[in-house]
């Protein structure tokens, strides 16, 4: 009987490889990110914090400026002429540049944040 020289593959199992992070020592945070890992979580929360810390420098300093203005007001009453000036003329300056550093504030927390998780 002629005997068949193909050759048969064996299958071995065993224990899973190590992935070549976990070899490497490099790890990657958008991954961790990504698997939504306590780490990748803390990533996140810190850039909430960062977010959070600005919106709360802007309602403060929000608040002082247009906090005081109703007791001013109350304090000259014959000044209806000012109240619109200030009103319409003197908040409209501070408010587009606590705006705009609020914007400028945001958008460098979050190249921060992407500079932090983006691979190398």
């Amino acid at each position: 009987m002629p005997q068949d020289h193909t050759e048969r593959r064996v299958v071995v199992t065993g224990p899973p490889r190590q992935t070549h992070r976990a070899t490497s020592g490099y790890y990657r945070p958008r991954t961790e990110i990504d698997e939504q890992t306590t780490l990748g979580h803390t990533y996140v929360r810190s850039l909430m914090r960062t977010q959070l810390r600005a919106g709360l420098a802007v309602f403060a300093v929000l608040g002082l400026l247009v906090g005081p203005l109703p007791l001013l007001f109350a304090a000259m009453p014959d000044a209806r002429r000012l109240e619109w000036a200030v009103l319409g003329f003197g908040l409209y300056v501070p408010l587009v540049l606590l705006a705009r550093w609020y914007v400028r504030r945001a958008e460098r927390n979050e190249r921060d944040f992407v500079r932090l998780v983006e691979d190398r």
